[in-house]
């Protein structure tokens, strides 16, 4: 074989790894996609935005935040599908605007409060004290405090892992809502191999959600 035929099989034999490569990405992308598709379609996220960031203003978010829980928790049905507890939710947003606006005007501010329910919002991955959501794009509830320039307070309406009345482990309660064992493996991080999935999740849909603001 002269050093022409070698060099042009080589290249071959580099072409070929590469291709090889990217369609293993390829495939990995989509996977990690689809289940960060599947576990959001079973999620409602919660958003509560600060008028901004000042002192006064963060604790009044907090405050708002209980308050809008504690009146979506009124509305809520034992045994609500996702999708049963996002009609609700639908059906409530201008009650609980007006929750939180009670609540801004109780503590002596004027700031409007809006309430809204959007689908494909972007969240960063966020920890909790006994789970944890993968970035990616969820339906969510979003509570905006007058300018709603603050530092932003981001939890989970459904399942109910953020409501003061549930006292079951987040798994349990994950598991009542509707959520495969997989899927509560993968937020509670059951074991090691959960946590790789999760983090290669992470990675990915940070990617994706870089390339799209480019």
């Amino acid at each position: 074989m002269n050093k022409q035929s070698c060099k042009s099989h080589t290249l071959r034999r580099w072409e070929l790894a590469l291709l090889l490569g990217v369609a293993l990405a390829a495939l990995l992308g989509a996977w990690l996609d689809k289940s960060q598709s599947d576990l959001a379609d079973q999620v409602i996220r919660l958003h509560v935005l600060a008028n901004s960031d000042s002192e006064a203003d963060q604790a009044l978010k907090l405050q708002v935040r209980d308050r809008v829980l504690e009146v979506a928790e009124s509305y809520f049905q034992p045994g609500a599908t996702r999708e049963e507890t996002e009609a609700i939710l639908r059906t409530h947003l201008a009650d609980l605007a007006a929750a939180g606006a009670e609540t801004v005007g109780a503590a002596g501010y004027d700031y409007p409060v809006t309430a809204s329910l959007e689908e494909n919002y972007w969240f960063p991955t966020k920890e909790y004290e006994d789970f944890a959501l993968p970035a990616g794009e969820y339906t969510a509830l979003r509570v905006v405090i007058g300018e709603g320039d603050g530092r932003n307070w981001w939890c989970v309406v459904f399942p109910p892992l953020c409501l003061g009345s549930v006292s079951e482990p987040a798994a349990q309660t994950a598991l009542q809502a509707g959520l495969s064992q997989d899927q509560v493996s993968l937020i509670t991080g059951e074991d090691e191999g959960y946590v790789v999935k999760f983090r290669a999740m992470e990675l990915w849909e940070d990617f994706q959600h870089w390339l799209s603001e480019e």
